[in-house]
Protein backbone atom coordinates (compact mmCIF):
# COMPACT_ATOMS: atom_id res chain seq x y z
CA UNK A 1 0.00 0.00 0.00
CA UNK A 2 1.42 3.39 -1.03
CA UNK A 3 1.11 6.12 1.56
CA UNK A 4 0.63 9.60 0.14
CA UNK A 5 2.25 12.24 2.33
CA UNK A 6 1.28 15.85 1.79
CA UNK A 7 3.97 18.49 1.46
CA UNK A 8 4.51 20.80 4.39
CA UNK A 9 5.39 24.48 4.16
CA UNK A 10 9.08 24.75 5.02
CA UNK A 11 10.50 27.62 7.02
CA UNK A 12 12.76 29.27 4.45
CA UNK A 13 15.44 31.98 4.64
CA UNK A 14 15.36 34.10 1.48
CA UNK A 15 18.13 36.54 0.56
CA UNK A 16 19.06 38.69 -2.42
CA UNK A 17 17.70 39.10 -5.92
CA UNK A 18 18.43 37.36 -9.20
CA UNK A 19 18.50 33.82 -10.55
CA UNK A 20 17.32 31.44 -7.79
CA UNK A 21 19.62 29.13 -5.85
CA UNK A 22 18.03 26.48 -3.64
CA UNK A 23 20.46 25.71 -0.80
CA UNK A 24 19.82 22.44 1.04
CA UNK A 25 21.43 21.64 4.40
CA UNK A 26 22.67 18.36 5.81
CA UNK A 27 22.04 16.35 8.98
CA UNK A 28 21.95 17.76 11.55
CA UNK A 29 21.45 21.18 10.06
CA UNK A 30 19.15 24.03 9.16
CA UNK A 31 18.80 26.72 6.55
CA UNK A 32 20.88 28.98 8.79
CA UNK A 33 23.82 26.59 8.67
CA UNK A 34 24.25 27.45 4.98
CA UNK A 35 24.97 31.12 5.65
CA UNK A 36 28.61 30.58 4.62
CA UNK A 37 27.20 30.15 1.09
CA UNK A 38 24.03 32.24 1.07
CA UNK A 39 25.52 35.42 2.55
CA UNK A 40 27.99 35.44 -0.32
CA UNK A 41 25.88 34.13 -3.19
CA UNK A 42 22.90 36.38 -2.38
CA UNK A 43 24.94 39.37 -3.55
CA UNK A 44 24.28 38.16 -7.14
CA UNK A 45 21.54 35.56 -6.83
CA UNK A 46 18.35 35.02 -4.85
CA UNK A 47 19.01 32.26 -2.35
CA UNK A 48 16.39 30.04 -0.73
CA UNK A 49 17.63 28.08 2.29
CA UNK A 50 14.81 26.02 3.84
CA UNK A 51 14.77 24.13 7.10
CA UNK A 52 13.94 20.61 5.92
CA UNK A 53 11.02 18.74 7.47
CA UNK A 54 11.90 17.91 11.09
CA UNK A 55 14.82 20.38 11.18
CA UNK A 56 15.17 23.93 12.42
CA UNK A 57 11.80 25.69 12.54
CA UNK A 58 10.08 23.27 10.14
CA UNK A 59 8.57 21.27 12.96
CA UNK A 60 6.78 18.02 12.15
CA UNK A 61 5.15 15.48 14.40
CA UNK A 62 5.31 11.85 13.39
CA UNK A 63 7.59 9.74 11.27
CA UNK A 64 8.40 10.39 7.64
CA UNK A 65 10.62 9.08 4.85
CA UNK A 66 13.54 10.75 3.10
CA UNK A 67 11.46 11.01 -0.08
CA UNK A 68 9.09 13.35 1.76
CA UNK A 69 11.84 15.97 1.70
CA UNK A 70 11.63 15.93 -2.10
CA UNK A 71 7.88 16.50 -1.98
CA UNK A 72 8.39 19.45 0.36
CA UNK A 73 11.17 20.98 -1.76
CA UNK A 74 9.22 20.69 -4.99
CA UNK A 75 6.27 22.36 -3.27
CA UNK A 76 8.61 25.15 -2.10
CA UNK A 77 9.66 25.82 -5.70
CA UNK A 78 6.02 25.87 -6.76
CA UNK A 79 5.07 28.23 -3.93
CA UNK A 80 7.76 30.72 -4.96
CA UNK A 81 6.97 30.18 -8.67
CA UNK A 82 10.54 29.09 -9.40
CA UNK A 83 10.64 27.55 -12.87
CA UNK A 84 14.41 27.02 -13.00
CA UNK A 85 17.09 27.03 -10.32
CA UNK A 86 20.59 26.03 -9.35
CA UNK A 87 20.77 23.70 -6.35
CA UNK A 88 23.55 23.71 -3.77
CA UNK A 89 23.50 20.77 -1.36
CA UNK A 90 25.78 19.96 1.55
CA UNK A 91 26.04 16.30 2.69
CA UNK A 92 22.43 15.00 2.91
CA UNK A 93 21.47 18.17 1.04
CA UNK A 94 23.63 17.09 -1.87
CA UNK A 95 21.86 13.75 -2.06
CA UNK A 96 18.51 15.55 -2.14
CA UNK A 97 19.89 17.90 -4.81
CA UNK A 98 20.75 14.97 -7.07
CA UNK A 99 17.34 13.41 -6.42
CA UNK A 100 15.62 16.65 -7.44
CA UNK A 101 17.73 16.83 -10.60
CA UNK A 102 16.56 13.29 -11.45
CA UNK A 103 12.94 14.06 -10.55
CA UNK A 104 12.60 17.37 -12.42
CA UNK A 105 15.51 17.82 -14.85
CA UNK A 106 13.76 20.66 -16.67
CA UNK A 107 13.89 22.83 -13.52
CA UNK A 108 17.44 22.15 -12.30
CA UNK A 109 20.08 23.97 -14.38
CA UNK A 110 23.13 23.21 -12.21
CA UNK A 111 24.34 21.38 -9.10
CA UNK A 112 26.91 22.34 -6.48
CA UNK A 113 27.52 19.18 -4.44
CA UNK A 114 29.40 19.67 -1.18
CA UNK A 115 30.76 16.73 0.87
CA UNK A 116 28.23 14.33 -0.60
CA UNK A 117 27.90 11.27 -2.81
CA UNK A 118 25.37 9.23 -4.77
CA UNK A 119 26.76 6.13 -3.02
CA UNK A 120 27.84 7.60 0.31
CA UNK A 121 30.18 5.70 2.55
CA UNK A 122 32.32 6.74 5.48
CA UNK A 123 35.46 5.74 7.33
CA UNK A 124 34.54 7.00 10.80
CA UNK A 125 36.17 4.99 13.60
CA UNK A 126 34.15 3.71 16.57
CA UNK A 127 33.00 6.41 19.01
CA UNK A 128 34.11 6.05 22.64
CA UNK A 129 32.60 7.45 25.82
CA UNK A 130 35.59 9.78 26.02
CA UNK A 131 34.83 11.09 22.52
CA UNK A 132 31.29 11.95 23.62
CA UNK A 133 32.47 13.51 26.90
CA UNK A 134 35.07 15.74 25.26
CA UNK A 135 32.65 16.70 22.49
CA UNK A 136 30.04 17.78 25.03
CA UNK A 137 32.53 19.83 27.02
CA UNK A 138 34.09 21.37 23.90
CA UNK A 139 30.67 22.24 22.49
CA UNK A 140 29.39 23.87 25.69
CA UNK A 141 32.57 25.87 26.28
CA UNK A 142 32.60 26.95 22.63
CA UNK A 143 29.03 28.22 23.00
CA UNK A 144 30.01 30.24 26.07
CA UNK A 145 33.28 31.52 24.61
CA UNK A 146 33.47 30.81 20.85
CA UNK A 147 36.88 30.03 19.39
CA UNK A 148 38.58 30.01 22.81
CA UNK A 149 42.03 28.63 21.99
CA UNK A 150 42.42 26.84 25.33
CA UNK A 151 39.19 24.95 24.75
CA UNK A 152 40.23 24.08 21.19
CA UNK A 153 43.57 22.68 22.34
CA UNK A 154 42.31 20.97 25.51
CA UNK A 155 38.99 19.49 24.37
CA UNK A 156 38.21 20.39 20.75
CA UNK A 157 41.12 18.48 19.20
CA UNK A 158 40.32 15.44 21.38
CA UNK A 159 36.59 15.49 20.63
CA UNK A 160 34.54 14.27 17.67
CA UNK A 161 35.22 17.67 16.11
CA UNK A 162 38.55 16.18 15.01
CA UNK A 163 36.66 14.08 12.46
CA UNK A 164 34.53 16.99 11.25
CA UNK A 165 37.36 19.47 10.75
CA UNK A 166 41.11 19.23 10.30
CA UNK A 167 41.99 22.90 10.66
CA UNK A 168 40.95 23.88 14.17
CA UNK A 169 40.71 27.58 13.40
CA UNK A 170 38.78 30.33 15.14
CA UNK A 171 36.61 30.65 12.03
CA UNK A 172 35.59 26.99 12.07
CA UNK A 173 34.73 27.09 15.78
CA UNK A 174 32.73 30.29 15.30
CA UNK A 175 30.53 28.51 12.76
CA UNK A 176 30.22 25.49 15.03
CA UNK A 177 29.03 27.70 17.90
CA UNK A 178 26.67 29.88 15.88
CA UNK A 179 25.20 27.36 13.47
CA UNK A 180 26.11 23.72 14.12
CA UNK A 181 25.12 23.45 17.78
CA UNK A 182 21.73 25.23 17.46
CA UNK A 183 20.93 23.09 14.40
CA UNK A 184 21.84 19.94 16.33
CA UNK A 185 19.43 20.75 19.14
CA UNK A 186 16.63 21.57 16.68
CA UNK A 187 16.94 18.29 14.73
CA UNK A 188 14.01 16.02 15.56
CA UNK A 189 14.28 12.31 16.39
CA UNK A 190 12.01 11.64 13.39
CA UNK A 191 14.54 13.30 11.06
CA UNK A 192 17.31 11.13 12.51
CA UNK A 193 15.19 8.00 12.07
CA UNK A 194 14.40 8.88 8.44
CA UNK A 195 18.10 9.27 7.64
CA UNK A 196 19.06 6.07 9.47
CA UNK A 197 16.43 4.10 7.56
CA UNK A 198 17.75 5.42 4.25
CA UNK A 199 21.35 4.58 5.15
CA UNK A 200 20.41 1.04 6.17
CA UNK A 201 18.89 0.54 2.73
CA UNK A 202 22.40 1.02 1.24
CA UNK A 203 21.45 4.06 -0.79
CA UNK A 204 23.10 4.00 -4.24
CA UNK A 205 22.10 6.13 -7.24
CA UNK A 206 25.32 5.92 -9.24
CA UNK A 207 23.78 4.18 -12.23
CA UNK A 208 21.07 6.86 -12.53
CA UNK A 209 23.51 9.79 -12.59
CA UNK A 210 23.92 9.49 -16.36
CA UNK A 211 20.41 10.95 -16.62
CA UNK A 212 21.64 14.27 -15.17
CA UNK A 213 22.79 16.58 -17.95
CA UNK A 214 23.21 19.91 -16.16
CA UNK A 215 26.72 21.04 -15.12
CA UNK A 216 27.82 20.05 -11.63
CA UNK A 217 30.58 21.09 -9.27
CA UNK A 218 31.60 18.37 -6.80
CA UNK A 219 33.61 19.54 -3.77
CA UNK A 220 35.16 17.31 -1.09
CA UNK A 221 37.45 17.40 1.93
CA UNK A 222 40.40 15.02 1.61
CA UNK A 223 40.07 13.77 5.23
CA UNK A 224 36.27 13.55 5.33
CA UNK A 225 35.38 10.54 7.49
CA UNK A 226 31.59 10.94 7.20
CA UNK A 227 31.28 10.86 3.40
CA UNK A 228 34.71 10.06 2.05
CA UNK A 229 36.42 11.99 -0.71
CA UNK A 230 36.65 8.72 -2.62
CA UNK A 231 32.88 8.33 -2.66
CA UNK A 232 32.48 11.95 -3.82
CA UNK A 233 35.00 11.36 -6.60
CA UNK A 234 33.06 8.27 -7.66
CA UNK A 235 29.98 10.48 -7.98
CA UNK A 236 31.85 13.12 -10.00
CA UNK A 237 33.09 10.45 -12.42
CA UNK A 238 29.53 9.23 -13.02
CA UNK A 239 28.13 12.69 -13.75
CA UNK A 240 28.35 13.68 -17.41
CA UNK A 241 29.30 17.34 -17.00
CA UNK A 242 31.11 17.64 -13.68
CA UNK A 243 34.08 19.46 -12.21
CA UNK A 244 35.83 17.93 -9.18
CA UNK A 245 37.74 19.70 -6.44
CA UNK A 246 39.26 18.08 -3.35
CA UNK A 247 40.76 20.21 -0.58
CA UNK A 248 43.74 18.83 1.36
CA UNK A 249 43.82 18.91 5.17
CA UNK A 250 40.06 19.43 5.48
CA UNK A 251 37.12 17.24 6.49
CA UNK A 252 33.31 17.16 6.31
CA UNK A 253 32.86 20.77 7.42
CA UNK A 254 35.49 22.12 5.03
CA UNK A 255 33.36 25.14 3.96
CA UNK A 256 33.77 26.38 7.53
CA UNK A 257 37.50 25.61 7.53
CA UNK A 258 38.45 27.35 4.28
CA UNK A 259 35.42 29.49 3.33
CA UNK A 260 37.28 31.97 1.14
CA UNK A 261 38.86 29.25 -1.01
CA UNK A 262 35.60 27.36 -1.40
CA UNK A 263 33.61 30.47 -2.33
CA UNK A 264 36.29 31.56 -4.80
CA UNK A 265 36.13 28.17 -6.55
CA UNK A 266 32.32 28.32 -6.65
CA UNK A 267 32.47 31.82 -8.15
CA UNK A 268 34.83 30.66 -10.89
CA UNK A 269 32.60 27.71 -11.73
CA UNK A 270 29.51 29.95 -11.83
CA UNK A 271 31.24 32.33 -14.20
CA UNK A 272 32.27 29.45 -16.47
CA UNK A 273 28.65 28.27 -16.69
CA UNK A 274 26.83 31.58 -16.42
CA UNK A 275 24.63 30.82 -19.46
CA UNK A 276 22.90 28.16 -17.31
CA UNK A 277 21.98 30.63 -14.58
CA UNK A 278 19.96 33.24 -16.43
CA UNK A 279 16.23 33.75 -16.59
Amino acid sequence: MIQIVDAISLNTYVQGQGFPILAIHGHPGSGRSLSVFTNHLSKRFQTFAPDLRGYGKSRYRGNFAMTDHLTDLEALLDRWKIEKCLILGWSLGGILAMELALRMPQRVTGLILVATAARPYGSHPPITWQDNLYTGIAGILNLIKPSWQWNIETFGKRSLFRYLIQQHTATAYKYIAQEAVPAYWQTSPAATRALSTALRSRYNRLTELEQINCPSLVLAGAQDRHITAESSLETARNLKNSQWQCYPNTAHLFPWEIPHQVLSDIDQWLEAHEENFRF
